[in-house]
């Protein structure tokens, strides 16, 4: 059942005997990466909350960030994407990759705008 599919995770370094112990060694790394989301989001460390990068707090990149590892594996590992020919991997990648960041660049530009609107403008904060 597995003769097609490759039996490892983190290109070679984690090899497993079937797929089920593959589908349990992929769960368990993305449920990892949850629980570092939700620990992060629970206690909120100071020196995450206090930095800022590019208008935005260095927590909410790391949110980010490990949301599209997330996205990638589960892509990579679950729609079987290792198999596909790297053209079509790129094609289905990198194309969401580039979206969201260009997405996070457009809320970053617009949010900074409103921000000023309301801070230098006629407009008062009244909500």
């Amino acid at each position: 059942m597995a003769e097609g599919h490759k039996l490892e995770i983190f290109r070679g370094l984690v090899k497993f005997k079937s797929n089920t112990q593959k589908i349990w060694g992929v769960l368990a790394f993305l449920t990892l990466i949850t629980v570092v989301e939700v620990a992060f989001g629970i206690i909120k460390p100071a020196i995450l909350t206090g930095t800022y990068i590019l208008g935005m707090k260095l927590l909410n990149w790391i949110f980010i960030i490990l949301t599209l590892v997330k996205a990638y594996y589960i892509a990579w590992d679950f729609m079987h994407l290792r198999d596909e020919k790297s053209a079509l991997r790129r094609a289905i990648v990198w194309t969401p990759i580039f979206l969201v960041m260009y997405l996070v660049f457009i809320l970053l530009v617009e949010a900074d705008y409103i921000h000023n609107i309301y801070k230098d403008g006629f407009v008062t904060w009244n909500f």
